[in-house]
């Protein structure tokens, strides 16, 4: 990717890495998803739109991508924290958030936790926002504390290309991707560097009875311009979760995208991009 750079930032766990693109315009920061994901598989359709108006920085994740290695759990504390650490190094007092899964609830959490350094967010299929019937949670929860199910089996699950084709077919994709061999070859990558299996975040969100990371009490304390975008055949957000918690933010817009899975800003990356360029576009200085 032309233009792309990388900066490691040192910290006690380890090093975190951070992309940049871009040399003029307001700062937005990307954060990605859990487990297989990093900075460059959800957003490398992403960061070349918005660095033509915009200084971009892209977050790999605690134990993804490049921030490795990394020792300790990568906490919801841990992981706010980090993007406070980008934020400062990069000498940003404040930027704008687009967060995807995991980074979509990290995103809105920041907003609510830290106002005055977030000029806008953009969220698509943010985590954060779900509950689930007492059995299913007791599942979910089971599954967090077994190293057996959060590590074990899905090693195995990803341990050949067709198991990976398929996991993204049924779990992150509802249709066609124009790029899915590359995506396959990428998320194979992150396999192999780092193992496959749920984040550190995802296994301490879900407590004994119900969810420790439940952003939805606090989401009308967003006072920034925000956005949430959700697939309509997401099999892992509801998108009448995300259409509610949009509702309960002041001002929030929410765009439905017919057709498309979980991971959007892959399988539709210019309608996202569009949406989430447009939605930047609209809080520009005229004379920046």
């Amino acid at each position: 990717m032309t233009g792309l750079r990388g900066t490691y930032l040192p910290s006690p766990e380890g090093r975190l890495h951070v992309y940049e693109a871009g040399d003029h315009g307001s700062p937005v920061l990307l954060l990605s998803g859990a487990g297989v994901d990093n900075a460059l598989l959800s957003w490398r359709h992403l960061i070349p739109v918005l660095a033509q108006e915009h200084r971009v920085l892209a977050l790999d994740w605690p134990k993804q991508g490049r921030s490795r290695p990394w020792e300790g759990p990568a906490t919801h504390a841990r992981m706010l924290r980090c993007v406070t650490d980008v934020l400062d190094r990069f000498g940003h007092d404040s930027a704008a958030l687009i967060g995807l899964s995991q980074g979509g609830a990290l995103t809105l959490a920041y907003a609510i936790e830290h106002p005055e350094r977030v000029d806008r967010l953009v969220a698509l299929a943010p985590a954060g926002i779900l509950s689930f019937p007492p059995v299913v949670h007791q599942l979910l929860r089971l599954t967090a504390k077994l190293p057996l199910l959060n590590r074990t089996l899905p090693r195995a699950m990803f341990g050949t290309r067709e198991g990976i084709a398929r996991f993204a077919r049924r779990a992150l994709f509802a249709g066609p991707v124009a790029d899915f061999e590359e995506v396959v070859d990428e998320i194979a990558a992150e396999v192999r560097d780092g193992g496959a299996g749920s984040s550190d975040w995802q296994n301490a969100s879900i407590g004994p009875f119900r969810m420790r990371v439940d952003l939805r009490p606090r989401l009308s304390e967003i006072a920034c311009p925000s956005l949430l975008i959700q697939g309509d055949r997401d099999v892992g957000v509801p998108h009448a979760r995300t259409r509610a918690a949009a509702a309960l933010i002041p001002g929030a817009r929410f765009e439905l995208l017919e057709g498309v899975g979980h991971w959007s800003s892959r399988q539709a990356p210019e309608r996202v991009n569009a949406l989430i360029a447009g939605f930047l576009m609209d809080g520009a200085d005229p004379l920046g």
